[in-house]
């Protein structure tokens, strides 16, 4: 159960390095010579693995047996899980890491608007105003008013937009998927997210032009075991000694980080529009958690 008092320190820290380590996939994913569906089966296996692992090894996982029903649930939003990854890492290759990754924190714009439809909750004005503020930071990220944008940045917004709204896809049913242990449910995405690559990349053979060098095993290696089996238990085991309302505004440092890095490692800088929209989007976001929370 989260924490309704004070913040731990050491969930606090867990927290901030768990949003860090996720916020950084980008750049990693750009060093990587793979395909993308090879990056996803590869995640997803190794994550999932980790997280199996890290449940026998500290007792975490509880021993209650996840009914068929709610198994078969799990394993279709791990299935879209990994769509998702493709259609993400497809958005970092043919855009910038800012650009991928603000069109991706479109979700939980996506998510309020379906919700009269999905939860039957009233849109309220004030997140409907949040929504257009999202969506006008959207316009001014991609420049297409201005004419701006780089070749290829068109396909790479497409794909980033797609992965937002499988993601919303996926927090919508798993809302809908509650009372099971939060390692457990992850497990079963995570290696379900890497298995339904596996037909794909048998029938096309695809893992991509670069070769399995040293360095790309050892960054596959990182990307699976860290970005996922590690972010992850670090994420869920911070919850207990952090507020509900910490959490929300936490996650947020995710896509910052994201831009961070993304202009210190990549050399990738934004416009003046482009920072007031990325502003607008994850100011939006976080304006939009407030406001749930308030209710």
């Amino acid at each position: 159960m989260m924490n309704g008092g004070k913040n731990d320190a050491r969930s606090l820290a867990m927290m901030i390095l768990s949003m860090l380590i996720f916020g950084s996939i980008g750049v990693f994913r750009r060093w990587i010579p793979l395909s993308s569906a090879f990056l996803a089966f590869s995640r997803g296996v190794l994550g999932g693995l980790f997280v199996l692992a890290f449940m026998k090894l500290t007792g975490k996982g509880g021993k209650e047996r996840i009914p068929l029903r709610l198994f078969l649930r799990l394993a279709f939003t791990g299935a879209l899980i990994g769509v998702n990854w493709i259609l993400l890492f497809e958005a970092y290759n043919h855009t910038t890491v800012a650009i991928a990754t603000l069109c991706y924190y479109m979700e939980p714009t996506i998510v309020v608007l379906l919700s009269p439809l999905v939860f039957e909750e009233k849109l309220t004005a004030k997140k409907a105003v949040c929504a257009a503020a999202a969506i006008l930071g959207m316009v001014l990220v991609s420049s297409v008013l201005g004419g701006g944008s780089r070749s290829g940045d068109a396909r790479g917004i497409l794909f980033g937009l797609g992965a937002a709204a499988l993601y919303s896809a996926v927090v919508i049913l798993n809302k809908k998927t509650g009372g099971i242990n939060a390692y457990r449910k992850t497990a079963v995405q995570l290696l379900s997210a890497g298995t339904v690559m596996i037909p794909y990349l048998l029938l096309t053979g695809e893992t991509g032009g670069g070769g399995f060098r040293a360095e790309t095993v050892l960054l596959l290696l990182i990307v699976g075991i860290v970005h996922t089996g590690i972010a992850y238990a670090l994420y869920f085991g911070s919850m207990d000694g952090l507020r509900v309302q910490s959490i929300a505004i936490l996650s947020y440092i995710d896509p910052v980080s994201a831009l961070l890095f993304s202009a210190f490692f990549l050399k990738e800088l934004m416009n003046a529009a482009g920072i007031a929209g990325a502003v607008m989007i994850i100011g939006s976001a976080i304006m939009s958690e407030i406001l749930d929370r308030r209710e």
